[in-house]
């Protein structure tokens, strides 16, 4: 059994998820990633839902970036990790992840395969 996770390169939101994923859940199956850029009919359905994250049955949930809808679901199924979900609640958050491969031009960022090594450009 595993979780599906509609995810896009460079998806802070997934991210968040993820970070959140691996505290929270450490009971809960693999994650496997399905990139939706790679396939127009899942950039259609996914494009400005993700992250999404699907179990085997088909339930989908929406904006578990959010801790407690992440909590929820987890729970509901039986794989939250209780005692990681009452440290986090007392405040005791992830810190953010980091973007991989972003660099800092013109004072905007830029996420990975722009080539370059982004200084003085």
């Amino acid at each position: 059994m595993s979780l599906t996770l509609y995810t896009t390169l460079g998806c802070h939101l997934c991210e968040e998820l993820e970070a959140w994923f691996s505290r929270l859940g450490p009971h809960a199956p693999a994650l496997h990633r399905v990139e939706i850029a790679d396939e127009a009919e899942l950039l259609a359905r996914y494009g400005e839902r993700i992250p999404v994250l699907r179990d085997a049955a088909g339930d989908e949930l929406e904006r578990g970036f959010e801790p407690a809808r992440l909590a929820a679901w987890l729970e509901a199924r039986g794989w939250l990790d209780e005692d990681a979900w009452q440290r986090a609640q007392q405040g005791d958050a992830p810190a953010e992840p980091e973007a991989k491969g972003a660099v800092m031009r013109g004072g905007r960022r830029y996420l990975g395969g722009l080539g370059g090594s982004g200084v003085g450009e």
